[in-house]
């Protein structure tokens, strides 16, 4: 579990104003009152780059957290962040979905795991509701922001201490917005028999 609690240069949950709200949002509340309300808080206080066209294009928590807007991969940085800065161990997670809900193209989704003693690891989707996504903090059952829904899309299993260095890349290499639209990361799937 130390690999989903340690501060990192991507989830500097030791930055001071990562730290300082991490506190806030925890101060006094049970473990998982502390997930729920650093959950909404990253969900609605950070609005989604796309959703809201902002810039910029914000990659390492403490920028998140300065910017008050990320993509769903930087607003996933920021809530592991916050609850391992409370000693709650939490992870990054992925889906492949379709850019436009239909077919192909696909890109990743990010989003988050968090441990929960009485049921193990939980997913979580601080993107940021909108008309027709509506993610919510419901253990043990999960309520994330997308179905799977056809052919191509799927929730890649894995619990990750890091990010993946291709949404790091992505995250890095542009500026706007609107140019990472264009270069959203992708992974192709490896069916095993």
């Amino acid at each position: 579990m130390e690999l989903f609690l340690r501060a990192t240069a991507i989830l500097d949950w030791d930055h001071p104003q990562v730290l300082t709200l991490a506190r806030q949002l925890s101060n006094g509340r049970s473990q998982q009152e502390s997930i729920q309300r650093c959950f909404e808080w990253v969900r609605d206080e950070i609005r989604h780059s796309s959703d809201y066209k902002l810039n910029p294009v914000t990659c390492t928590a403490s920028k998140v957290l300065a910017a008050r807007t990320g993509f769903c991969y930087a607003k996933s940085h920021l809530l592991a962040a916050l609850l391992r800065a409370n000693g709650i161990p939490a992870g990054l997670c992925y889906q492949r979905l379709s850019i436009d809900g239909e077919s192909a193209p696909f890109c990743l989704h990010g989003l988050n795991a968090v441990f929960l003693p009485e049921f193990g690891w939980y997913r979580i989707d601080p993107r940021g509701n909108k008309s027709g996504v509506n993610a919510q903090f419901t253990p043990p059952i999960e309520q994330l922001a997308f179905p799977i829904q056809i052919a191509g899309e799927a929730d890649l299993p894995e619990i990750w201490p890091d990010p993946l260095p291709i949404v790091v890349e992505a995250l890095q290499a542009h500026q706007t917005y609107d140019a990472l639209l264009c270069a959203l990361p992708d992974v192709p799937l490896i069916f095993r028999p």
